[in-house]
Formats: C-alpha cells, structure tokens, sequence
C-alpha cells in the first residue's frame, strides 16, 4: 500500500482516556508540554478526567488536535508519509499540519481560539439523519429556510444544522431510519456561524500558511491543493460551509489512493468510507500499539 491518505476525525470522536497511552514516549512528552505552554492547561489531565471534560467543545478541540499531531510525529519518525491528507472538520487543521502548512503551535493556537469562538454560539442546533432518500432531503432542506447540509458523511449518514425550528422541521419532515439531534452548543457549518467565522478570519490573516508538501482535501473543497493561500481560503470558509466529507472520499481513488488511514481516536471516518468507496483498504491508528504496528 505505497498511496494512502490519511484522514483526521473531528469533534465526536474524543473518548476519555484517549491518548493517555503515548505520554510514555519523550516526543509526546514535549508536545504535551508544549501545548501546556500554548493552552495553559494540560491535555493529558483533561482527557484523564472522568467527569467527561473532554466533551466540552472548549477542551474536545484543542485535545484532538494535539493527541492527532503526535500521532502524526510518531508516524513519521518510523519514515511513514501519507500521499495526501484530510480531516474532518476540526481534522483539517491536523491535516494541515500533517502537510507542512504551519507548525504544531500555530496550529493549535488556531484550533484554540476556534474552539472559544464555537463553545460561545449558543443559538441552534444540529441533528444527524441515517437511511433516507437524498432527493426528499435535498427538497425539504431547499424548501426549509434557516437549516443547511452542514455534514455530507456517506450516502446514508448527513448532518443538518440551522435554527431549532428548522432543523426540527426537517427531522419531523423527512423519512429517516432514525434522526437524532447532535449535543453541541451551536449550529456549527452552517450561516450561524458567520459571526464566529468573521472574528476567526481575522485571527487567520497574518498567519502564514506554507505550501503542502502533499495534497490536502479541504472540506469545503474537496479537489487537491497546495497553495497556502488557497488552503487558509478554505479555511476560512470551514466555519459556516459544509464538510463534504463523501465527495473527498471519492475522490480519493481517482488520485491513485488505494488505502485510507484514519489517524485519531475511534473510527467513525473509517464506518463512513466503508459505506462510500468498498474497494480501499482501512487502517486505523489511534495509539501507541497501533502506531507501533502499522507496517505500510
């Protein structure tokens, strides 16, 4: 398996106790230091913590950028590199990492004050909706003002997200398997957000964003691109557009992808390829042990 992407899980995926594990190894040592010295609190003592600190959007955030990262340095030190990158929302800022865009403080600096300005919205909801007919979404969406696509997963697996009367409206509205309604404190990807998104632009600007040194899919844009300044333009967008999460997975193929890792705790970006593109082979390496095994 000499192409794989490797792909970056977002909020949803954090689990208490997750990345306890690499704090044994000096790399992860330094890094958790450094993000101490960024955050000004400890990663390891928050996803430690069994009151499920880790859930709140403040912590979810900065935790999984962070433990991705490190898994991302561990894998690369055993001479690992990915072919192109992507992530999930949050995950594309570990993918641009990942790629050489900016270094790992930067980037969590970014992820921090992101997660401040996502915890703050407090207006609207999001809601998951599994096995329905896409055409009856798409319509009552359209016919729906105040919700949007916020999450296109996989052809059985969308995430709405606008007003509570809207978003409700639509559950209630479309046959669905089963809709639940997503605990998050705001109506994230969608128009919402554009206060939000208008102060994170701003936080962006004087960034400076390398060229990749791989394809990254944005998800916004899932077509591959290097340039700096076309990625920190999507990214810029990320906030209040949609993840368009199926269309990279389709993508990948074409670009001579034949297998998929998913670095990061659990294995949802892993269920949602399977459903989308069956032929790519799924990896997943979400600690210490599997880091230690991955062989490709």
């Amino acid at each position: 398996m000499a192409n794989a992407a490797w792909v970056f899980p977002g909020q949803g995926s954090q689990a208490v106790g997750m990345g306890a594990d690499l704090a044994t190894v000096s790399l992860a040592q330094e890094r958790f230091a450094q993000a101490q010295s960024v955050l000004g609190w400890s990663v390891l003592d928050i996803v430690q913590d069994a009151d499920d600190k880790v859930s709140s959007t403040l912590y979810t955030q900065p935790c999984l950028y962070v433990i991705e990262s490190i898994l991302v340095d561990l894998l690369k030190a055993k001479g690992h590199q990915p072919a192109v990158v992507a992530g999930h929302s949050l995950g594309e800022y570990v993918a641009l990492y990942a790629a050489g865009v900016f270094d790992f403080a930067t980037g969590l600096t970014l992820v921090q004050r992101r997660a401040e300005l996502m915890a703050q919205t407090s207006d609207g909801m999001m809601a998951a909706l599994l096995g329905f007919d896409a055409d009856e979404l798409a319509t009552k969406i359209e016919a729906t003002p105040g919700v949007v696509l916020a999450n296109d997963n996989n052809p059985g697996q969308v995430v709405i997200s606008g007003t509570p009367e809207a978003v409700t409206a639509v559950m209630e509205g479309v046959k669905a398997k089963r809709a639940v309604k997503l605990n998050v404190s705001g109506a994230f990807h969608s128009p919402l957000m554009a206060d939000a998104a208008a102060t994170f632009q701003q936080v962006l600007e004087p960034v400076p964003f390398a060229s990749a040194q791989v394809p990254v899919l944005s998800n916004v844009d899932p077509t591959p691109a290097t340039d700096g300044t076309v990625l920190k333009q999507r990214l810029v967008q990320q906030m209040t557009g949609s993840v368009r999460w199926r269309e990279i997975t389709l993508a990948l193929p074409n670009l001579g992808i034949d297998a998929v890792v998913e670095v990061g705790p659990g294995n949802v970006l892993t269920g949602l390829t399977k459903r989308t593109c069956k032929e790519l082979a799924l990896v997943n390496v979400g600690n210490l042990e599997q880091v230690n095994g991955f062989m490709h």
